[in-house]
């Protein structure tokens, strides 16, 4: 991965040029005495200063998805209009217009318009491939880097927005040459052919955000973004991250409502998901995780997985009947060896003692600080075919999916069975 380092003197001359290239006023005066991870912090004394905030919309465009992002840009603009002169938020927009690729750009969006809009040729990001894909590791840190040294907030108080596709943490292909696990944003370059998609792994994606400012939060507007295996990868990088276990519409969320509520105070997580929840009519589960509990919950688990395979009668659990997020076969035949996300709460309240899943679930509750169940969610596949297998009631859906390792010879368990070993998550609970 390329890596980009900032001088001390180069950062104050960066945030010089902002004067001039953006909206904002901030003078040097303003900025933190020091610089994190190369990327300076305002210092305010907040008797006197009200505090700046800066939020990033990385907008993985170039696939299915493409339609959806002019709406949602719509959506973003009215949300702005509510908005204080300390909020920045920024959008970085990669997707296809007609039957041409557009060259991928950063903007600032403020009071109903977008500005100060710069093409990654103008960062001076050159990419891997020539592709310009959102999925380029070489690409997401190069507009970060821009974006949070250009807009500075107070410190801790950074948010990122991912828009696109999303598969948990099945292994993926990436730009770069090697090939590992878990994934996001794939982007099917110029060719506009989804056999040519790449994907971005979390664990590239974790490399990029150890070298940014820390997150208040990271919102994942895509599918599939809340398993265990992804919280416990990303817990250093936020204070909190937002999103479902399950498929996401592909309109995704409401995002003329939330807005605000991604630069409030407080409770801010329980706003986002209240309005996301309310305009998918209850359709779609919605969980906030605060992550300095998931070592914590990853100790818990550990304990409760010893005392499954301590009472199981065979080498794989029975996941009959067990909510699951997800089916990867496509074909219109319902094959149980396909189903993979399942709710992690739902498999210890089946299958671990009574007592220990009560102590592994009040460690859980500590960690997902607000959710919403839901009976049902938009996805491509039959429902009555795909995810009629199992109920949905309070004490069985928890909000997070966890993998359980079946027979290898089902489906592609076998791929799967191998794949998690490379996790963070899998050393941590085995």
């Amino acid at each position: 991965m390329k890596q980009y380092t900032i001088s001390f003197i180069a950062a104050i001359l960066v945030i010089f040029g902002q004067v001039t290239l953006t909206s904002c006023t901030e003078t040097i005066d303003d900025i933190a005495d020091g610089l994190v991870n190369g990327i300076a912090e305002k210092t305010v004394d907040p008797k006197t200063a009200p505090q700046s905030k800066t939020v990033l919309v990385y907008m993985a465009g170039k696939n299915d998805l493409n339609d959806a992002v002019t709406p949602d840009l719509d959506e973003m603009k009215l949300g702005s209009k509510q908005l204080g002169d300390n909020d920045n938020l920024l959008v970085f927009v990669c997707r296809y217009k007609g039957q041409s690729t557009e060259t991928p750009w950063l903007g600032r969006i403020k009071n109903g318009e977008v500005i100060d809009s710069l093409s990654i040729n103008d960062l001076g990001i050159v990419s891997s491939d020539d592709e310009n894909r959102a999925s380029d590791p070489v690409v997401m840190e190069g507009v970060m880097r821009y974006a949070f040294s250009h807009y500075p907030a107070t410190a801790g108080n950074y948010g990122l927005v991912l828009w696109g596709h999303g598969s948990g943490w099945l292994m993926k292909d990436e730009v770069t040459p090697r090939r590992t696990s878990r994934a996001f944003g794939v982007d099917w370059g110029n060719s506009q052919n989804y056999r040519n998609g790449r994907w971005m792994n979390i664990t590239t994606m974790k490399g990029i955000l150890d070298g940014m400012p820390h997150l208040r939060f990271i919102m994942a507007d895509c599918c599939n973004f809340m398993c265990l295996e992804n919280l416990y990868e990303l817990r250093n990088n936020c204070d909190y991250i937002i999103g479902s276990p399950a498929e996401i519409p592909g309109d995704g969320a409401p995002y003329d409502r939330i807005v605000p509520d991604m630069f409030s105070d407080g409770q801010f997580y329980t706003n986002i998901i209240d309005k996301y929840y309310q305009s998918e009519r209850g359709y779609l589960p919605l969980t906030a995780v605060q992550t300095s509990e998931m070592e914590h919950v990853a100790q818990a688990t550990r304990q409760a997985l010893q005392a499954v395979k301590a009472t199981m009668s065979s080498d794989y659990a029975d996941m009959t009947g067990m909510i699951h997020y997800y089916h990867t076969d496509s074909s219109m035949d319902f094959l149980p060896e396909y189903n993979i996300f399942y709710d992690a709460g739902d498999f210890f309240l089946a299958h671990a003692p009574q007592d220990v899943y009560q102590q592994w679930k009040q460690v859980l509750d500590k960690a997902i600080v607000d959710h919403r169940n839901a009976t049902r969610w938009a996805t491509d596949k039959p429902w009555s075919m795909k995810y009629s297998d199992f109920t949905v009631t309070d004490a069985k859906m928890h909000g997070v999916s966890m993998f359980v390792e079946q027979n290898p010879a089902k489906g592609t368990y076998a791929q799967w069975n191998e794949d998690i070993k490379k996790t963070a998550w899998y050393a941590a609970v085995n």
